[in-house]
This record gives C-alpha cells, sequence and structure tokens, in this order.
C-alpha cells in the first residue's frame, strides 16, 4: 500500500491526481493480475462491477487478498469454490466509499473474461474496470456513488470513455453485477451525461 510517488512536501506546487496511470487520492495495492494493453487499444469503456467476499460479508480484507493472490482458500467454504483464481480490477469502492487502486489505468486488469460490447470483444483490453463492494441484486450506499462520480469525473478526464456498462452487459447470461440494485439514473445525473454512455436497455 505504498503510494506511488512521495507527498509533496510544498504544497503551493501543483500535484497531478495520475501518475503513469495510478489515481493519487487512491489506495494504491499493487496486483501481479494484469498484462499490457494490446497495441493501439482505446480506452473508452468503464465497466462497473459488485463483488463481496464471502458474498454477501462486507468489510473485511478479502477482497483486497484476493486481487493480490493472497487469499486464503481455507478460511470459508465458499473461497474453495473460487480455489486459485487469478482476478484484478483497477478500482475497488468500499461501503465507505474508500478507494482502493490494484491495477494502472494504462494496463490491463483482469475483470471482465470472456466479454463483448460495442462491436468489441475482450473487453479487459480497452476498459477500465470499478469493483463496487456489494451484492448482485441488492443496493449501494451513498458514499460509494459520491466516490464513483469523484473517481469517474477523473477517468473521464484522463481518458477517451465513450461507454459505461454493468459487467452484465458485456457477459450477459454469464455475469450478473452490479445488478438491478445499481442506480444507473443516478450516476447518469451525478455525471451530467447523456444516455448515449449508458447500456441500450438502461437509456
Amino acid at each position: 500500500m505504498t503510494p506511488m510517488w512521495p507527498p509533496s512536501d510544498r504544497p503551493h506546487l501543483h500535484v497531478p491526481l495520475w501518475q503513469c496511470g495510478w489515481y493519487r487520492p487512491a489506495i494504491h495495492h499493487p496486483s501481479p493480475n494484469f498484462g499490457v494493453r494490446p497495441p493501439g487499444a482505446h480506452i473508452d469503456l468503464m465497466v462497473l462491477h459488485s463483488i463481496s467476499l464471502p458474498p454477501g460479508h462486507y468489510g473485511g480484507p478479502e477482497v483486497q487478498q484476493l486481487f493480490t493472490n493472497q487469499l486464503d482458500w481455507q478460511a470459508h467454504p465458499y473461497f474453495l469454490q473460487i480455489e486459485g483464481l487469478k482476478v484484478s480490477s483497477h478500482f475497488y469502492i468500499r461501503r465507505t466509499g474508500e478507494l482502493w487502486q490494484f491495477v494502472s489505468c494504462d494496463d490491463r486488469a483482469w475483470h471482465a473474461g470472456a466479454s463483448t460490447y460495442r462491436g468489441r470483444s475482450n473487453c479487459n483490453d480497452d476498459s477500465i474496470g470499478i469493483e463496487l463492494e456489494g451484492l448482485e441484486g441488492d443496493t449501494f450506499e451513498v458514499a460509494q456513488y459520491e466516490t464513483l462520480k469523484t473517481l469517474s469525473q477523473a477517468i473521464m478526464a484522463q481518458y477517451p470513455i465513450a461507454f459505461i456498462a454493468g459487467h452484465e452487459h458485456i457477459a450477459p447470461g454469464r455475469k450478473d453485477d452490479p445488478g438491478p440494485g445499481f442506480d444507473w439514473t443516478l450516476l447518469q445525473d451525478k455525471l451530467q451525461i447523456s444516455a448515449e454512455y449508458l447500456p441500450p436497455k438502461i437509456k
């Protein structure tokens, strides 16, 4: 969880929000689960997910442990079902609104799996993945929407984002998150974006 660069001891100097794809306000916890994006990748998609480990349990370190290959598979019966899984996301927003980053946005995180969206497959190649601590069908906290708003605005100012979708939209039938408990209209209002950014069924 070491910052990717030291804090400035000269507060009057401008400190950039981004450095090499790392977002300064997030807690940095680098994951080994990432790769280089393919040449010419156009990072124009944000993918929203929900996650909790074990499902429905909040507040523990298990998600961070999963994304950094440190989860104890014997610690809970559910973990045996996902034993050996190697995944990551660029960002993780806890129920409190606390923000973690695991992979540089310039790199390819392993969050989408088999997926297709806006006429392209392999969404990991050109997307930024954001995990919300939560459960499919459950609602999300006000603090999470506030952090998601600020983060999304920063991402959209740094990368040419043209689409925002859920895991359920890029892998329909295989994934259901973030699920019906996520308020897409609220996100649209907070970001002041047109419906063209959103999945077709949301518009």
